[in-house]
């Protein structure tokens, strides 16, 4: 995330981390704080600067909603959409948000929202209380949100079951596998998604559609010892009817604020 330093006034858009999601997801809040804030315009930081220090400041609840649940409505207007997620995730943590607080926001929240709050968990849950929003996420066909929801805390700490799901999931929507973290240790050697991964292309050999790319990456973790079998001649890696159904008003191209 290492990019050449901001114009005064000027937002710096000259570097972005490859695998956002799960950047935000690891990186320390103050190291994620220096990055965002070299990237912000001048009035933007001025915001930010404000909207931590009041979540800081009013940490609880102040009437019927606190004030940094409204600078999180606000922050993708205030800082553009590039960095709202990261804005998000700093007013989530300067407000040391416990599970209460982050599941009021994801369930009052846009689809934007939920997802700073999944980048956020594995800065703010220590344990797995907070699971039923990654359930919540893996549910949906939104591909954004499925890539925050197969972050970090998910490797933590859904258990095998749910995370094989998970993994199958993002090949189902086409979420490249690379959104999901830890993925080496989880699938090595696990006999189980092998099975689920190698039903799952006989399916879709048998039907005439193509198996997508990521999936012999994924058998190749859980059995090294596998030769991924090429795709078939002629045929493309991704299927346009799948790739079709992953947008639109539940995908990645739905509205957000």
């Amino acid at each position: 995330m290492r990019g050449t330093p901001a114009t005064p006034g000027k937002p710096d858009t000259s570097a972005t981390p490859a695998t956002p999601g799960t950047s935000l997801a690891l990186t320390p809040p103050a190291e994620l704080r220096g990055h965002l804030t070299a990237r912000l315009g001048t009035a933007a930081r001025a915001w930010l600067h404000r909207a931590l220090s009041e979540a800081a400041a009013h940490p609880g609840t102040h009437g019927p909603i606190s004030v940094w649940e409204l600078r999180i409505a606000e922050a993708g207007r205030r800082c553009g959409a590039e960095h709202a997620d990261a804005a998000r995730v700093l007013i989530l943590h300067a407000a040391r948000a416990d599970v209460d607080a982050v599941t009021r926001v994801y369930f009052q929240g846009t689809a934007a929202e939920r997802r700073a709050v999944l980048h956020a968990l594995p800065h703010l849950v220590p344990g797995p209380q907070a699971l039923p929003l990654v359930e919540d996420a893996l549910r949906t066909n939104d591909t954004r949100l499925l890539a925050a929801a197969v972050g970090p805390y998910a490797a933590r700490h859904l258990d095998p079951h749910q995370w094989r799901h998970a993994v199958l999931k993002c090949l189902f929507t086409g979420v490249p596998v690379i959104a999901v973290a830890d993925l080496d240790r989880r699938a090595h050697s696990d006999a189980e998604l092998a099975r689920m991964l190698s039903d799952y292309a006989a399916e879709r050999t048998a039907a005439g559609r193509p198996v997508p790319e990521d999936l012999y990456r994924v058998l190749t973790l859980t059995d090294p010892t596998a030769t991924p079998p090429a795709p078939a001649a002629g045929r493309g890696t991704h299927d346009s009817d799948d790739t079709r159904r992953t947008h639109g008003t539940d995908g990645t191209d739905a509205k957000e604020s």
